[in-house]
């Protein structure tokens, strides 16, 4: 039986080592500044896209893959893997359009005899990367599409996750703002701590008053979540200040016996809605 081929979009913010250990196809979406364009990830890094997001003098805009350019990416892929099953997973189809364009793509390779599965996330970041390479790990191991696709699935509903950010300014600007809307207009120094819904819609937790106090209350939300769970794997997205996602699991630690960890960037793309200072925490049992 032929491998099955993983792929994902450039938003699941995977570490480019991890990536390339679980031979995990990434496709990069594109970042605009003004009239200048970068592959996420790929032209531009994350150290360079947040040293120059602040003084940008207009936001960043973001545009996914076209339909035909996913079906290159598919049709190499079919020349490399002859026969073998693809799964492609993408960003919530609630805040972007990246699916719908994947869909695209594979109904129009049907008649080539493609075997492609796109698969809606329902959320961002490492919020599915996690599972993305999950999923390779499964895929090496000699699973097929299917059972991967129950497994993920599995792994999807057990995944707890929320994010801090500095500012609603580009969640609002770039409108992915969405149930947080409550929000806009809040008094200075009250960080929203945001969460992903089973929509893969954003909505608004809670709001605290000043970064620590967040920090410590997004733990206890992850305790209540997680009742009488002690072992957990955790990702800590941070804006290319990797010290705050270290910090962040040290406190983690405290509460919880962390086994699988990993640091990740929060790349431009999604950067480009979050904005500098985010810190996204995605956890599921170990």
């Amino acid at each position: 039986m032929n491998r099955t081929i993983i792929v994902a979009d450039s938003t699941s913010d995977i570490p480019p080592a991890l990536a390339e250990s679980n031979h995990i196809e990434i496709i990069p979406l594109k970042l605009m500044f003004g009239e200048e364009t970068f592959l996420d990830g790929v032209e531009m890094t994350p150290e360079q896209f947040y040293d120059r997001l602040p003084r940008a003098q207009q936001l960043p805009t973001t545009s996914q893959p076209s339909p035909l350019a996913y079906m290159e990416v598919y049709r190499d892929i079919m020349r490399r893997y002859p026969g073998s099953p693809v799964l492609s997973f993408h960003i919530s189809s609630g805040l972007s359009g990246t699916y719908q364009a994947a869909v695209m793509a594979k109904d129009m390779l049907e008649e080539e005899g493609a075997n492609i599965t796109v698969v809606d996330s329902l959320s961002a970041s490492y919020g599915f990367g996690f599972m993305v390479v999950q999923a390779a790990r499964w895929a090496n191991e000699g699973k097929g599409p299917e059972e991967i696709l129950r497994l993920a699935e599995e792994l999807r509903q057990s995944r707890k996750l929320y994010f801090l950010v500095d500012t609603l300014e580009y969640l609002q600007k770039g409108g992915r703002i969405g149930k947080a809307s409550a929000f806009l207009g809040t008094l200075l120094n009250i960080k929203p701590i945001l969460s992903i819904d089973a929509d893969g819609i954003i909505y608004a937790v809670e709001k605290v008053r000043g970064r620590k106090k967040a920090v410590a209350r997004m733990i206890e939300l992850f305790k209540t979540d997680l009742p009488g769970v002690t072992k957990i794997n955790v990702a800590v997205g941070h804006t290319a200040e990797p010290a705050s996602g270290e910090e962040f699991l040290k406190e983690l630690s405290e509460h919880f016996t962390l086994e699988e960890q990993v640091l990740t960037n929060i790349g431009p793309v999604v950067g480009s809605h979050v904005g500098n200072g985010t810190l996204a925490v995605f956890i599921w049992p170990a």
